[in-house]
């Protein structure tokens, strides 16, 4: 997506991308980071943001349930009650019932001063990672910087996760250099499905972002990847593939944790 601070337009194209991945029969569709808005005023992030139980996740609740796919929003701004300064950057799986499968609240904060960015202003950390059985698999939830700590993905990996979700609004400059490597590194080094929704092209002035979403298969091969615009892309996940990858080569057996915790 391509998500600007106009709430309304970037929930009519999610709305729009939903009724199109029902048309070509997808099982799950999956929304970047933040995609119902990339804004920079901090007070109408707060104006914007809801409750978990708000208005906005009840409508995707209802198009899941209409269109009988489940629905990832890669992250939303979440209200707390308790902390008027902050929110949380959480995602939240709905599956095809409309029932609310999964919650995440993002771990690790953007904090890059070379970037003139510093996520955790007005933010609050969540502090509990999130592996979710569902009906494709057992699911994984990062958000975008989470990516770059492999000790969380190897911690998922361990409570069985065979999918793991990235939504991001990953920056381009940042994301031409560690992007799709890093993505291909999780995927090879869990013997996982990574599946990385991402913001793309220009927000507002000074915010732009990579694009490129991609799926990546155990083997560490993108299946499919964006072109330079906003648009559905789909794959089909193969959990037989990804128990003959783990079986040919047992790496998750292999470790030695004894010696390097």
């Amino acid at each position: 997506m391509n998500s600007s601070d106009q709430l309304a337009e970037n929930l009519d194209f999610s709305l729009d991308k939903i009724q199109q991945a029902a048309d070509e029969g997808v099982d799950l569709v999956a929304f970047p980071e933040t995609f119902l808005y990339v804004g920079k005023d901090h007070a109408e992030k707060h104006r914007v943001a809801q409750a978990i139980d708000g208005e906005l996740v009840q409508t995707f609740q209802h198009y899941a349930q209409k269109y009988k796919l489940s629905i990832l929003l890669g992250s939303i701004y979440e209200k707390i009650a308790e902390d008027n300064e902050r929110l949380y950057n959480t995602s939240i799986l709905i599956n095809r019932q409309g029932e609310l499968n999964g919650i995440y609240r993002k771990i690790h904060m953007c904090d890059a001063p070379s970037l003139g960015y510093n996520e955790s202003d007005g933010i609050k950390p969540g502090d509990t990672p999130i592996v979710v059985d569902h009906e494709v698999g057992k699911l994984g939830l990062t958000i975008c910087y989470d990516l770059r700590f492999p000790e969380l993905f190897r911690h998922m990996t361990g409570q069985g996760a065979q999918i793991v979700f990235v939504p991001a609004a990953f920056f381009l400059y940042t994301g031409k250099h560690h992007w799709l490597p890093l993505l291909i590194a999780r995927a090879i080094e869990n013997q996982v499905y990574i599946v990385a929704p991402n913001q793309w092209g220009e927000h507002h002035e000074g915010r732009v972002s990579y694009g490129s979403s991609v799926i990546i298969d155990p083997w560490g091969s993108v299946i499919c990847c964006a072109s330079e615009r906003a648009e559905l892309v789909s794959a089909v996940v193969d959990l037989d593939y990804l128990k003959e990858v783990r079986a040919n080569m047992p790496l998750l057996n292999h470790g030695r944790p004894e010696l390097y915790r």
